[in-house]
């Protein structure tokens, strides 16, 4: 009997090795579907359902109004086409400069182009107050100087100049890989055949920048068209995007208003991702193998005019960095310690009395702190094995593999506060299933929302690690009688370990900073965060919020230097 009881476990754990990576895909798409297509569901059911009664009036309501067609949707996507253009604008010298020349710090400033990805939005909103604020240190230069002062806040310029510096880094980021892999040969074929400088520039060299610069530029567009802490911050109500007015709709409890310019947007956004997918597609592999150009020394051998004008607009580019890149940043510590004119750790000051004297109502810095490392720790929980089993299941040959690899990458495309919204309105509330009510606490649903946007990021860090990885160790592994969930976890996950940890980086950096569905689902609850008591104090006074806002850099410094210290161990070989 008991040698049958043996032989049973013995055949079961069998049974369960073989069929690990099954289970855990199965549990993983289980997860994903609580978690974020129940919740973007429950957003398109209210939708077309009020009261109970199936009905298209909110939607139609949305397409056919004058006010969301042109003051909501038309300003979203226009100023979204200007943010894309400064983006591209500012982001594509810095991107000849990294291809093109050789100097001290280039590795640094190029690592610092993943700046976005981790950057929480609000952080630069409050900085870009603290710079172009009716007090801020534009004015204050610009007094000293004995020069008028500027009003720029609540302006569509201090919106399209905050996206560009979010996004800039992006389009860099991309043309330089581009750039730099333009084959070299190509060009001094084209010189040797007598074609000047600029002519084998635009006929060679432009012809293979312009799908990296068109790819760029559609992220661009889509980050921007949902872009929601910069524009609440930056542009207030009066100037709103889709983003701010579904905010405001949920406010004012008009959840069927909000949920159906939030389907309308969610089509919108999903449409213009599956374009840029498809014209990825097309273009990935051009360039591979490529023999690069060599790289200048920002000091020239000789200063000719053509070395001088280059250097020129080096110069000329730094000084434009300072003022967009820098000068934000700078003005958001340089606020946080001063008032009156004078050095002063009044704001800090500020946040320990109102964390010892605070009533319960009141938004308090170390609640903010602990919800944000505590959701910050869930989100690695959840995040990084759903990132990792993803990563795996698309680097396998299957027949569906692509569907499965757009679908697990859906909630890139769909903006953080519809996810807010949906949870809220599903499993934060409660739903009736099989005779009983299940309901979510708001920080479990914090934790969900801040899961859903950043294992993506996970499954972009190992994917293109394991993609690579010789499969040869994993034949040997298994003619050594390894099962494949065994020859997983022996021999591929150590060798992607720095992925993982890089991923694991990312995860924790984009809970820390997300704001979108936090501000959703922390209302009129404890369970608010760092980047959501900026946001507090930021409506109140400007000092607090620029104080919070360094603690928040602080932590989101931290997550950078783990990113770069492991996300470049393989070459730059991550998805990022």
């Amino acid at each position: 009997m008991q040698r049958r009881l043996l032989g049973a476990v013995s055949t079961a754990g069998v049974w369960a090795e073989r069929h690990v990576l099954g289970l855990v895909a199965a549990a993983t798409a289980a997860v994903l579907l609580v978690v974020f297509y129940f919740p973007v569901a429950t957003v398109f059911v209210e939708a077309i359902v009020v009261d109970g009664r199936l009905t298209a009036e909110p939607l139609v309501d949305v397409l056919t109004s004058e006010f969301y067609l042109v003051d909501i949707l038309w300003f979203t996507a226009y100023q979204a086409l200007v943010s894309t253009v400064a983006s591209v604008a500012l982001g594509l010298p810095a991107a000849w400069i990294l291809a093109r020349f050789e100097f001290p710090g280039r590795e640094l400033l190029r690592s610092l182009t993943i700046l976005p990805f981790v950057m929480p939005s609000i952080m630069v909103a409050i900085g870009f107050v603290a710079t172009f604020g009716r007090n801020g240190t534009l004015n204050a230069v610009l007094g000293a100087l004995g020069l008028p002062t500027v009003e720029l806040l609540f302006t569509l310029p201090a919106i399209v100049i905050a996206h560009a510096f979010y996004n800039a880094p992006l389009v860099a980021r991309v043309t330089t890989a581009a750039w730099e892999s333009v084959d070299a040969s190509a060009v001094e074929t084209a010189r040797s055949l007598g074609a000047s400088p600029t002519r084998a520039f635009y006929d060679v060299v432009v012809p293979q920048l312009l799908p990296a610069v068109a790819i760029g530029a559609t992220l661009t567009f889509v980050f921007t068209f949902a872009s929601f802490p910069i524009v609440l911050a930056l542009g207030g109500f009066q100037l709103a995007t889709v983003e701010v007015f579904i905010f405001s709709r949920i406010q004012n409890l008009a959840y069927a208003e909000a949920a159906a310019l939030a389907a309308v947007e969610t089509v919108i956004s999903l449409g213009l991702t599956y374009l840029y997918l498809r014209y990825e597609g097309r273009q990935r592999g051009d360039g591979a193998g490529a023999n690069p150009q060599p790289r200048r020394s920002v000091w020239p051998a000789s200063w000719t005019p053509r070395a001088v004008g280059a250097r020129a607009l080096v110069v000329g580019y730094s000084v434009v960095v300072l003022a967009v890149f820098v000068a934000p940043i700078a003005s958001m510590l340089l606020t946080s310690v001063t008032a009156g004119g004078e050095l002063t750790l009044d704001h800090y000051r500020f946040l320990l009395e109102r964390q010892r004297t605070g009533a319960s109502y009141q938004v308090r810095p170390l609640p903010a702190v602990w919800n944000s490392l505590l959701f910050g720790a869930g989100t690695l929980l959840v995040a990084v094995p759903m990132g990792v089993v993803l990563a795996v299941l698309t680097t396998r040959n299957f027949r569906g593999r692509a569907a499965i690899d757009a679908l697990t990458m859906a909630p890139l495309a769909v903006s953080g506060i519809v996810v807010g919204l949906g949870l809220l309105r599903g499993l934060v509330f409660g739903v009736e299933a099989f005779g009983t009510r299940i309901q979510v606490t708001g920080a479990v649903a914090i934790v969900a929302a801040h899961a859903v946007g950043a294992y993506p990021f996970v499954t972009r860090s190992v994917a293109p690690l394991l993609g690579n990885l010789d499969s040869r160790l994993v034949e040997s592994a298994r003619s050594l009688g390894a099962t494949r969930a065994r020859a997983l976890v022996d021999v591929e996950l150590p060798l992607v370990a720095a992925g993982v940890v890089a991923g694991a980086a990312f995860a924790f950096a984009i809970s820390i900073g997300e704001f979108d569905s936090t501000v959703v689902l922390a209302e009129g609850s404890s369970s608010y965060t760092m980047p959501v008591a900026v946001e507090r104090y930021l409506g109140r006074r400007l000092g607090p919020a620029t104080a919070m806002g360094c603690l928040l850099l602080a932590v989101t410094s931290l997550s950078f230097v783990v990113i770069d210290r492991f996300g470049d161990r393989y070459g730059g070989q991550g998805g990022f």
